[in-house]
């Protein structure tokens, strides 16, 4: 089994964690009489060679050998066959070169696909799916073993492969609906999703139906799953239509938060979905992100018992809920909880991440001056977790200047918005903890008494090089003309190696000097791009409205963003706030309105 390893250079060779010549010496320990020692190998060969579903050359070098254990090895066939379906199914520089050597070991091990354990005969299927177009001459081996399979999960497998690797659409697409009515539901799932698979949109009413069926029936997850890229599963493919996605939802698949999530202009549909199924504070909260698209209003007689609940993050999320769905009484059920559980309508973040205490300044937000009482309360028993909530009432934070800046550094924006109504005590109290370098306290300085250098010393004050460019970004876009000492440092941030970072550089250019000729166009490009990873900048998009200028060059990135049934932004965590993207689709509206074209 070891021979032929001594024969290549590892060391010139590379895996996940630099030079390869440990190879060898994991390679023969893989073929160890000892099965713990196999097992060690087996596990090191996977992180060193497959890396997260990254391959190396290495890894190329290694598949005769693996495939060689498996065949003439001592035992471990599972765990070395699912090394060789990731070598296959891996990505990275030298992922075609590996795939290359799977294909090439593959004939000695086509045995294993009438091996005795369904568990061996899947990873082969696995396998020959991986290698793709390599693996075009064994269709017929799969066909052949498709008429002998007898176990539900390999035959299901096998439809999934045919259907990957079959030439003939038509072929397949019959194969798998005669298979719709088969006696397995693992089957009928694999039949129905490679028809949904190959299907135009939208997608088929009755092949929407079978798929629901047969999820039903076999309602596995399929995350995770071994198939190559081409392999598109039944939920994400539901997903793909929205009407074929809400069939699914009125039918019972627990899809409504991904169909908001995915689609704009759903919360309708799918509120009363997520209402009926609403268990616990994560629900809810879903639930309040789904009611802030909506107008709301109606009572909402569901979340009396989560109101009432002994949980108490369920208690704050039920009232956030109810806030954001407008119930009549909404305001008094905050009130309420502030009077009831008050540590934890002060603590409770809505989310892990989440900052404590945001039901009170959402209140605020939804119902504006009808919050008042809200507001009042929180003027009578001032906490920093619910300070904010003064913003909008100035005549009652200036009331309270003395408690406010009791509560520095949690009160500066609300003493910031209140100006010089703040008084002498408000610029002491901002201007002393300005100098020991609160940027928050030296911004809100600026709007009290107009001084900027506590802020620009602020900056200038902070140790690393990169946080400085980044903090004087922050307070230039802040406080505007007055930052122009922090002009140099902001600029050299146009420079940053991403665009978010630049487009955020070049607004606050634009804030300090007025200056659009050179900003607006790195601003625009930040829209311009896209990404599963990138999404378009709500302060890029208020930077360039505000300017009432659209680069040519955004224009149909803006009339994408404005009018896509899709979303654009996407939200990582649900927090009961309003999806991020309905802000950036507003903004890009307006934006085109004020630039020639409407959406």
């Amino acid at each position: 089994m070891g021979d032929g390893i001594d024969d290549i250079d590892w060391a010139e060779l590379e895996h996940a964690y630099g030079q390869a010549d440990d190879v060898p010496d994991l390679l023969r320990a893989a073929g160890s009489a000892d099965a713990g020692t196999r097992e060690e190998a087996s596990q090191e060969l996977f992180s060193s060679l497959c890396h997260q579903g990254s391959v190396y050359s290495a890894t190329a070098a290694a598949v005769p050998f693996l495939a060689r254990l498996v065949t003439d090895g001592p035992g471990h066939r599972l765990p070395l066959l699912w090394l060789l379906h990731a070598a296959a199914d891996g990505a990275g520089r030298e992922h075609r070169r590996v795939r290359r050597a799977v294909a090439t070991a593959l004939p000695p091990l086509l045995g294993l696909t009438a091996d005795e354990d369904p568990e061996v005969r899947r990873a082969m299927v696995w396998i020959v799916a991986a290698c793709e177009e390599a693996s075009l001459p064994l269709l017929p081996l799969l066909r052949a073993r498709m008429e002998e399979e007898r176990d539900a999960g390999v035959r299901a497998d096998l439809v999934t492969a045919l259907g990957l690797l079959d030439v003939s659409p038509a072929a397949a697409a019959a194969r798998n609906r005669a298979l719709l009515s088969a006696p397995e539901p693992a089957v009928r799932r694999a039949a129905v999703t490679d028809l949904l698979r190959t299907a135009p949109l939208p997608l088929p009413t009755d092949l929407v139906e079978s798929a629901i069926d047969a999820h039903g029936a076999a309602p596995v997850e399929e995350y995770g799953h071994p198939w190559p890229d081409a392999h598109r599963p039944l939920v994400d493919r539901l997903l793909d239509d929205p009407d074929a996605a809400l069939r699914a939802v009125e039918r019972g698949l627990p899809l409504a938060a991904a169909l908001t999530e995915q689609w704009r202009d759903r919360e309708r549909d799918v509120l009363p979905w997520l209402a009926a199924t609403a268990k616990d504070a994560e629900d809810l909260r879903r639930v309040a992100r789904v009611a802030a698209a909506l107008d709301g209003g109606g009572p909402a007689p569901w979340l009396d018992p989560h109101l009432r609940s002994e949980d108490p993050a369920v208690r704050v999320a039920a009232t956030h809920a109810a806030v954001r769905l407008r119930v009549p009484g909404a305001v008094a059920l905050v009130l309420r909880l502030m009077d009831e559980l008050p540590r934890e309508a002060a603590e409770l973040p809505l989310t892990p991440l989440g900052a404590p205490g945001t039901i009170v300044s959402v209140v605020v937000d939804v119902f504006g001056p009808d919050a008042e009482p809200v507001a009042r309360r929180v003027a009578d028993r001032p906490r920093a977790e619910w300070v904010d909530a003064l913003r909008g009432f100035p005549a009652l934070a200036a009331g309270r200047v003395d408690e406010l800046v009791r509560l520095l550094p949690a009160s500066a924006g609300v003493l910031g918005a209140l100006g010089a109504a703040g008084g002498p005590a408000s610029a002491r109290a901002l201007r002393a903890r300005a100098e020991t370098g609160d940027l928050d306290a030296a911004t809100a300085l600026v709007r009290v008494t107009g001084e900027a250098g506590p802020a620009v010393d602020a900056v200038r004050g902070l140790p690393d090089a990169v946080a400085r460019r980044r903090a004087a970004v922050r307070v230039a876009g802040e406080i505007g003309p007055a930052a122009k000492a922090l002009l140099p440092l902001v600029e050299e941030r146009l420079g940053a190696p991403e665009r978010e970072g630049r487009a955020d550089a070049a607004a606050a250019v634009w804030r300090v000097t007025g200056r659009r000729h050179d900003t607006a166009p790195v601003i625009a490009r930040q829209l311009v791009r896209r990404g599963a990873l990138h999404a378009p900048s709500p302060e890029a998009l208020r930077a360039l409205t505000e300017m009432r200028m659209l680069p040519a060059e955004a224009r149909s990135a803006v009339e994408h963003i404005a009018t896509s049934p899709r979303r654009v932004h996407r939200a990582l965590l649900c927090d009961g706030t309003p999806h991020p993207d309905l802000e950036v689709r507003a903004l890009a509206r307006v934006l085109l309105a004020l630039t020639g074209r409407r959406a």
